[in-house]
């Protein structure tokens, strides 16, 4: 069983196509597309029945965490998927995850089986049990171009047509979903151990690149309850009309 674990600040950026242009093309000659190319990546979100980890995390506390079941495409009963926890505190992204398959995650998550002995094995389950009755809420799907800096521990992904379903939360369904942002845009991530190097900061600056807040699952739950605020305003609104002849 693979584990892994990951320790970063992460920033992120809304870009234009424009901006992503100009940023992809400036990355030339220092940072090296990942072997995968552009790859669709699914991450299914669990929270409580009534939201809580995802409403709590919009508070922007100095500590947030979430729980997802990753995986890299459609995955089937036998594919690699990952569940993991990521965690944010002072800045400070932490991941941690173990290597599963879609039966054995639910197993776990029905309490009906570990995922190992290790520490991260331990970690998930109280993170489980300490929410207790943890459901899928959302499954976010996008599609993802990564860059790495060879020799150095700077990572960056640019996520295109980042897409939201809440209902058929299934790995194994689809890739389809409603979009999160406006057509063309997508979400820069820069990731790194340490400081981020002079000229990343150039390209960004020369491109009007700004670091913003954003949350992939914070923002599909925020359009869901807009619509669930639309339509019930809507109800309240005609209601009055149905008794008039």
């Amino acid at each position: 069983m693979t584990v892994s674990v990951m320790q970063r600040y992460e920033m992120k950026y809304i870009m234009d196509p424009d901006q992503t242009d100009h940023l992809v093309r400036n990355l030339e000659g220092r940072m090296c597309p990942d072997e995968y190319g552009l790859s669709s990546i699914a991450s299914l979100y669990y929270d409580t029945p009534d939201s809580r980890l995802i409403r709590e995390s919009l508070e922007k506390p100095a500590f947030k965490e979430k729980l997802r079941l990753r995986s890299y495409g459609l995955a089937d009963a036998g594919s690699p998927v990952y569940l993991e926890i990521k965690r944010k505190y002072d800045g400070i992204v932490y991941k941690r995850r173990v290597c599963t398959t879609i039966p054995g995650a639910a197993r776990f998550m029905a309490g009906e089986d570990v995922l190992g002995e290790g520490q991260i094995a331990r970690e998930l389950e109280y993170f489980r049990d300490y929410y207790r009755e943890l459901v899928p809420k959302c499954l976010i799907i996008y599609d993802r171009e990564a860059f790495y800096e060879p020799g150095g521990d700077l990572r960056l992904t640019i996520d295109r047509a980042p897409r939201y379903r809440t209902e058929e939360l299934s790995l194994s369904r689809s890739l389809k979903g409603t979009p999160l942002l406006e057509e063309g845009k997508s979400i820069l991530e820069i990731k790194v151990q340490g400081a981020m190097p002079l000229w990343l900061t150039s390209i960004l600056c020369e491109g009007r690149i700004y670091q913003s807040s954003f949350s992939k699952y914070g923002e599909a739950y925020k359009k869901e309850l807009a619509g669930q605020k639309k339509q019930s305003a809507a109800c309240t609104y005609a209601a009055p009309l149905c008794g008039v002849a």
